[in-house]
């Protein structure tokens, strides 16, 4: 699985799930999406999930690769936990950051 975040300005976070191509067949992906789409709800929009407990909002993309169907529900979950967990981390290093003052011209 792939995550993807963008801070958001919206009051909460929202996720987006997408499954690559090359898992084949319609049936497939609609199941690697499905299960993403779970993992995801539990643990990114979950009440003790760190993005909503640290007030942090982000639009997530998940991309699915084909080894979504072959992992167990539990790997996705922590996958999608670790995913939370890198936003939150990289939005406290981007407050830490001071705004950068354009060069003199």
């Amino acid at each position: 699985m792939v995550a993807v975040g963008v801070p958001s300005a919206r009051d909460g976070c929202r996720v987006g799930v997408t499954v690559s191509r090359t898992v084949k067949g319609a049936v497939a992906r609609n199941r690697a999406r499905r299960r993403l789409r779970e993992a995801s709800r539990l643990e990114l929009l979950a009440p003790d999930s760190p993005l909503l407990r640290l007030g942090i909002r982000y639009d997530v993309v998940l991309i699915a690769r084909p080894a979504a169907l072959e992992t167990t529900f539990e790997e996705l979950r922590s996958e999608a936990s670790a995913a939370a967990h890198s936003l939150a981390r990289a939005s406290a290093r981007e407050g830490e950051r001071k705004p950068m003052t354009p060069p003199n011209e």
